[in-house]
């Protein structure tokens, strides 16, 4: 069975998508990051996520020359700088990203992290973008508990469609408080960076004794184990780096991977869930 998530009540995707991050920086990886995001479509990884932060739009472009030929075939996320978030500046920002996407619409766009442009401002500038069509959707990222409770406060708020959050085994407190409160408004959670970020934690989790044996009874790669968690819970989409062709078959993969009840108690043993209010990790 592999996992998916809804979106806004109307569309339902796999729970694996594809990240962009780093994407666009060295003009000799660029086939291979468009390889490994056209690969990621062919496996039904269809949503795409990406940021005119990336790479100062090269991402974008990336995603943009990968989706030649194949728009139809990917549900395609985008983020704006808190700075252009404004009335005005969000719909520039936008029609800048979706020139270097080369199409005519967002389906989801988001405000990559909280500044200092009022709550009601955004909400009225993503309300015009999906009035002009340029947007289907529109969420928020690096939103903490009390950050959405404001959102949700503000009119028209309710009708943001995601929050973007920092998720992965060794970073586990929004299910304290943030995970459980989206879920119950069936507003999915988007999970970048779900195998973390590469530096202590990253090898913490790739060599922990416990991690390597579940994965090796199941036949899996410690890195599909980790998706498998990150997606367990019902709402959840991981966005995964596609860094090459055979990383995102492997990713596409993990869709099928379960955890038993007893894989799952010996993994909190060893990364227990928070038992108190955390503040939002961001990356």
């Amino acid at each position: 069975m592999r996992r998916t998530v809804t979106f806004a009540d109307v569309i339902t995707l796999p729970a694996i998508g594809q990240g962009s991050w780093y994407m666009g920086e060295d003009p000799h990886q660029r086939q291979q990051e468009v390889a490994a995001l056209q690969a990621g479509l062919e496996c039904g990884l269809t949503l795409i996520d990406t940021a005119e932060m990336y790479a100062d739009g090269g991402a974008e472009q990336v995603v943009g020359e990968a989706l030649i030929g194949r728009r139809d075939a990917a549900w395609l996320v985008s983020k704006v700088y808190p700075w252009n978030a404004g009335e005005i500046d969000a719909v520039e920002a936008c029609e800048r990203s979706l020139r270097r996407l080369k199409t005519d619409y967002l389906d989801l766009y988001l405000l990559h992290w909280r500044g200092t442009i009022p709550l009601e401002e955004t909400i009225r500038a993503m309300e015009t973008l999906q009035r002009q069509g340029k947007i289907r959707h529109w969420g928020v990222s690096n939103f903490d508990h009390e950050d959405m409770q404001e959102l949700w406060q503000e009119p028209g708020g309710e009708a943001c469609a995601t929050n973007q959050v920092l998720y992965h085994l060794a970073s586990r407190g929004i299910e304290y408080d943030l995970l459980p409160e989206c879920q119950q408004r069936r507003m999915p959670v988007m999970a970048y960076c779900p195998l973390a970020q590469a530096g202590r934690l990253r090898r913490d989790l790739m060599n922990n004794p416990t991690l390597n044996q579940i994965a090796q009874q199941k036949r899996i790669s410690v890195a599909q184990l980790l998706l498998a968690w990150v997606i367990r819970h019902e709402g959840v989409i991981a966005i995964p780096k596609a860094s090459s062709v055979v990383h995102v078959q492997e990713n596409a993969a993990a869709l099928q991977v379960m955890l038993t009840a007893g894989e799952q108690a010996a993994i909190n043993q060893q990364f227990p869930p928070p038992m108190a209010k955390m503040p939002l990790d961001v990356v």
